[in-house]
C-alpha cells in the first residue's frame, strides 16, 4: 500500500520564507506565524497520513453502493469523516459569524493540499461542501445564511453543485431544469442532473443541493438561469430536518477513478427550492463557487502528484536494477538501486521541480485570493481571475502528466493494481474534466481574461516579471541560473499574446487554435517566476546562516533543472501557437 508523508517542510518554505506570509499587511495574515502553521500542518498531516491515506485504497476497491435510494460510503470513511469535523478541519477556514474558524484562505489550500494528496475521492465531500457554503456566503439573504451555513460549516450538512444535465454540459444555456414560482417565495424545481460529486452518501444529516434550472419565461439560453438552494430534505424554522425533498439518486456513475466519492444522477420532481441571488443571474452567484472550485482542483492535480512521487523515490532508491554506468555504488548487493540511473533522475527530477514549482504557484494564488477578499485589492482580484483557468488547467494537465511518470519508475509493477501508482493516474486524470474541462479553461483564458480590463491584468503580470529581474540583474547567478531563463519565456509569452492581438479580430481561428498551448505557455512562465522568487530566497536564507543549508541547496538545484530543462518549453508552444489555424482547421469534418 503507497504511503502519505506531508510536506511540511516545503509548504512552511513557500508560506514564509517566498511569501513571508506574516509580514502581509492583510487582514488576519498577522496570525500565520510560522510556529502557528507549522503546528497546523503537522496536526493535518497526521490526520492525512494516518487517518485518511489508509481509507485511500479502501475507497479505490469497495467504491460506494446505492441501498434503498440512500448511498453508501466506503469502510472506514464515516469515522474519518467524523474526525474530520470534530477537529474542526472543515471549518478552518469559514466565517466565525457561523462556526467557522476564520482562517485565510492560503492556509485552507496548505491544509487542503495534504488532506487530497492523502485522499482525494474522500477530501472532495467537505471540499463540496466549503464550495456550497461560499456561494451562498456571498449571495444568500442573512436569513438564508443563518439557515443553512452553521450546519455546512461543520458538515452536519454537506453540499453539492449541480449544474450538468445529460444533454448540456459546458453548454448551460441548454438545460431543460424548471423551477417554477410558489405562492410561498418557494420554488419547484424538476429536472435530472448528472455527474454530481458527493451527490448523496451516509456522513451528514442532510445534502444541500445548489441546483441551476429556468424559471418558466426568464430569457433564453444562459441569461435566463437562476440558481436555488435544494434540501435533500426540507428543514423546519427551528433547523429541524425533516421530510424528503423530492430529490432521489437515479443512479450511481461507475468512473475511472474517485471511487470512494459518490457521484450521482440526481433526480428533481417537485422538490422544494429557494432563491439563491437574482432571478436569471444564476451563473453569477454559481461562478463564486466554480473559481473557488478551480483553485481547489489545481490543488489536486498538483496533490496527486506529490502523493505518487513520494512513493515513486522511496521505489527508486529500494528496487535494484542493473549497474551505475559510471562504477558500481552499491557493491553489497547484487545490482545498484534503481535512483543511480540518469534516466530514473530525470524522470524524478520533472516531477520534483514541477510540484515545488507548482505548489509555490498554488499557494501564491490562494494570497491573491485572500489580498482581493480581505483587503479590496482590485489589482490582486483582476490578477487571480486572469491565473484561474491557468492555475487549473496547467497544474492539472501536469500533473496527471507526473504522476504517469511516478508510475512509470515501477516498470511493469507500476500497471499492477498491488503497487497502487495506478489509483493516483486514475484519480488524477477528472482533474482535467471537472469544474470546467481544460479546453474551456483554455478558452477562457484566451478568448476573454487577456482582454479583461483593457488588458491590465496580463501587462500588470508581464510588470512583475520586468521588475522582478530589473531588481535582482545584479546577482550573476541569479542572473545566469533563473533570470535570464525567465526573460526568455517572457519574451516568449508577450510574442503569443501580440500574435493573438495581430490576429484575432480577423481570423478568431488563429487565437483558438493556439489557447492551448498559450494556457501551457502561460502555466511555464508562471512557474518560471515563482521558482526565480524562490531561488532568490533559497539564496537569501543560505547567506543568512540560518536553518538547513542543504534543503535551501536542494531546492536551488531543483530550481535550476526546471529552469534548463522545463522552461524552455515555452518556445515550442510559442512555435505552434504562430503556426495558426491552418495546421488545426484545414481537413473538412468529414474527412476525419
Amino acid at each position: 500500500m503507497p504511503s502519505y508523508t506531508a510536506p511540511v517542510n516545503d509548504i512552511q518554505f513557500v508560506l514564509h520564507t517566498l511569501l513571508k506570509a506574516s509580514a502581509q499587511d492583510i487582514p488576519g495574515y498577522d496570525e500565520l506565524e510560522a510556529d502557528f502553521t507549522a503546528a497546523v500542518l503537522e496536526e493535518a498531516g497526521k490526520i492525512a497520513s494516518n487517518v485518511i491515506a489508509p481509507l485511500n485504497e479502501v475507497g479505490d476497491k469497495e467504491g460506494c453502493v446505492l441501498e434503498n435510494g440512500v448511498v453508501r460510503t466506503p469502510t472506514g470513511f464515516k469515522d474519518a469523516f467524523e474526525q474530520m469535523k470534530e477537529g474542526g478541519w472543515t471549518a478552518l477556514d469559514c466565517d466565525p459569524d457561523y462556526g467557522g474558524q476564520g482562517m485565510p484562505v492560503i492556509l485552507g489550500t496548505a491544509v487542503g493540499e495534504l488532506f487530497s494528496a492523502a485522499n482525494q475521492a474522500f477530501t472532495m465531500y467537505q471540499g463540496l461542501t466549503h464550495g456550497a457554503y461560499s456561494a451562498i456566503h456571498a449571495h444568500g439573504t442573512d436569513a438564508q445564511k443563518a439557515k443553512w451555513l452553521p450546519k455546512m460549516v461543520s458538515c452536519e450538512w454537506t453540499g453539492t453543485m449541480n449544474l450538468t444535465e445529460p444533454h448540456c454540459g459546458t453548454d448551460l444555456g441548454l438545460m431543460r431544469t424548471k423551477a417554477v414560482p410558489q405562492e410561498d417565495g418557494s420554488f419547484k424545481v424538476t429536472g435530472q442532473k448528472i455527474f454530481i460529486s458527493a451527490g448523496d452518501h451516509d456522513m451528514s444529516d442532510n445534502v444541500i443541493h445548489l441546483v441551476l434550472a429556468k424559471i418558466p419565461g426568464g430569457p433564453d439560453g444562459i441569461k435566463g438561469v437562476s440558481l436555488f438552494i435544494v434540501p435533500k430534505y426540507l428543514v423546519d424554522e427551528d433547523g429541524k430536518v425533516g421530510a424528503s425533498n423530492g430529490v432521489s439518486v437515479g443512479k450511481l456513475e461507475e468512473k475511472m477513478g474517485i471511487h470512494g466519492n459518490s457521484t450521482c444522477v440526481m433526480n428533481f420532481d417537485d422538490a422544494t427550492g429557494y432563491l439563491l441571488g437574482q432571478e436569471h443571474k444564476g451563473m453569477r452567484a454559481m461562478f463564486t463557487m466554480m473559481n473557488e472550485a478551480r483553485l481547489g482542483v489545481a490543488m489536486q492535480g498538483m496533490a496527486q502528484a506529490e502523493a505518487a512521487y513520494q512513493n515513486a523515490v522511496i521505489y527508486a532508491k529500494d528496487r535494484l536494477q542493473g549497474r551505475a554506468v559510471t562504477g558500481t555504488e552499491n557493491p553489497d548487493g547484487p545490482a545498484d538501486p534503481l535512483i543511480v540511473h540518469p534516466d530514473i533522475r530525470r524522470n524524478l527530477m520533472d516531477q520534483k521541480s514541477f510540484i515545488e514549482g507548482a505548489r509555490a504557484f498554488m499557494l501564491w494564488g490562494a494570497n491573491l485570493l485572500d489580498k482581493s477578499h480581505r483587503s479590496g485589492d482590485a489589482q490582486a482580484e483582476g490578477l487571480v481571475s486572469l491565473l484561474t483557468p491557468v492555475l487549473k488547467g496547467f497544474l492539472t494537465d501536469k500533473g496527471l502528466e507526473m504522476t504517469v511518470q511516478a508510475q512509470q519508475v515501477y516498470g511493469g509493477h507500476g500497471y499492477i493494481e498491488d503497487s497502487g501508482m495506478s489509483q493516483f493516474v486514475r484519480d488524477a486524470r477528472i482533474t482535467q474534466i471537472y469544474e470546467g474541462a481544460n479546453g474551456v479553461q483554455a478558452l477562457d483564458l484566451v478568448g476573454r481574461k487577456l482582454a479583461a480590463e483593457g488588458g491590465k491584468p496580463i501587462m500588470g503580470f508581464f510588470e512583475m516579471i520586468k521588475s522582478f529581474i530589473k531588481e535582482n540583474e545584479g546577482d550573476e547567478a541569479l542572473k545566469k541560473d533563473f533570470l535570464d531563463p525567465l526573460k526568455a519565456a517572457s519574451k516568449d509569452l508577450q510574442a503569443a499574446g501580440m500574435f493573438f492581438m495581430q490576429n484575432g479580430m480577423t481570423n478568431p481561428n488563429a487565437a483558438l487554435s493556439g489557447s492551448y498551448d498559450f494556457m501551457h505557455l502561460f502555466g511555464h512562465a508562471c512557474l518560471g517566476l515563482m521558482w526565480a522568487q524562490m531561488g532568490l530566497a533559497a539564496n537569501e536564507a543560505l547567506a543568512s546562516g540560518i536553518g538547513d543549508a542543504r534543503f535551501y541547496e536542494t531546492k536551488l538545484a531543483t530550481g535550476c533543472y526546471y529552469m534548463a530543462r522545463q522552461l524552455p518549453a515555452t518556445a515550442l508552444h510559442l512555435a505552434r501557437i504562430q503556426s495558426g489555424a491552418e495546421p488545426v482547421m484545414s481537413l473538412p469534418a468529414e474527412a476525419f
